[in-house]
């Protein structure tokens, strides 16, 4: 009788990390950045059918990368979540952390698990406060655990060079056409530093917008007013940077 062959605790979780991070590097990011009015998410996505970002709850948004029908179960499972712990309770009782905590717990099993592969996706869950200070962004790493992130934040193939860009310029009381010009910034950027053209057809844009007036803050940016932002951010570029503005 053959000896079976022996993988040690630690070699056995190190491999399966790594297969769950090849397969979420595969995937086009998503950044999240706060601005003084909210928080904006911005993926490169070309499809208007399959989502990256979504709506979970009132002040709480959704963000992924990875495998779509893998993040969509999840989303799904949150909404469900948000859902009735509001209906039992209250309203005010669904938050994000509450939120992150449950997807931590599936992540993490599911991880551990020896009987199913980890699951190829990493997440991010926001939520929109009544201040800048108090917004929230939780990301949810393939492994369940949780990280507590502030100012901007990127998931997905070459999310470590795009945070590092991220943090060098990110700044507190940006407006939503700042914020938004320096995610597409971002997302433009190759593994070796040269940049894309990224056009509104491949984006794909949301808000939590702390200054609406209903109960639900989440908003998609579609269409004519994604282009007017994108115009009116790289005008204002192209003006400041003009030599001929400057006084004699």
């Amino acid at each position: 009788m053959s000896t079976p062959f022996y993988v040690s605790p630690q070699q056995a979780m190190a491999d399966r990390a790594e297969y769950a991070r090849k397969g979420i590097a595969r995937g086009r990011s998503v950044v999240v950045i706060q601005y003084t009015d909210g928080i904006v998410f911005v993926a490169e996505n070309p499809s208007r059918a399959l989502h990256k970002v979504s709506e979970i709850y009132d002040r709480i948004a959704f963000a992924a990368v990875g495998k779509y029908n893998e993040f969509e179960n999840l989303r799904i499972g949150g909404v469900r979540y948000a859902d009735l712990r509001g209906y039992t309770y209250d309203r005010d009782d669904v938050t994000a952390r509450g939120l992150a905590n449950v997807y931590a717990q599936t992540l993490g099993t599911i991880f551990s698990s020896v009987g199913e592969k980890p699951y190829e996706v990493e997440l991010i869950v926001a939520e929109v406060g009544s201040a800048p200070e108090d917004d929230q962004i939780y990301r949810l790493p393939h492994d369940g655990s949780i990280v507590d992130e502030h100012g901007a934040v990127a998931v997905g193939g070459n999310s470590d060079q795009i945070g590092s860009y991220l943090d060098q310029r990110h700044r507190d009381g940006m407006t939503l056409a700042e914020a938004l010009a320096l995610a597409v910034e971002s997302l433009s950027r190759d593994n070796n530093g040269s940049d894309r053209q990224l056009t509104a057809e491949q984006l794909e844009v949301a808000v939590l917008d702390r200054t609406r007036p209903q109960q639900r803050k989440f908003k998609r940016i579609l269409g004519r007013q994604l282009t007017r932002l994108l115009e009116a951010e790289s005008a204002a570029t192209t003006t400041t940077d003009d030599p001929s503005d400057e006084e004699e």
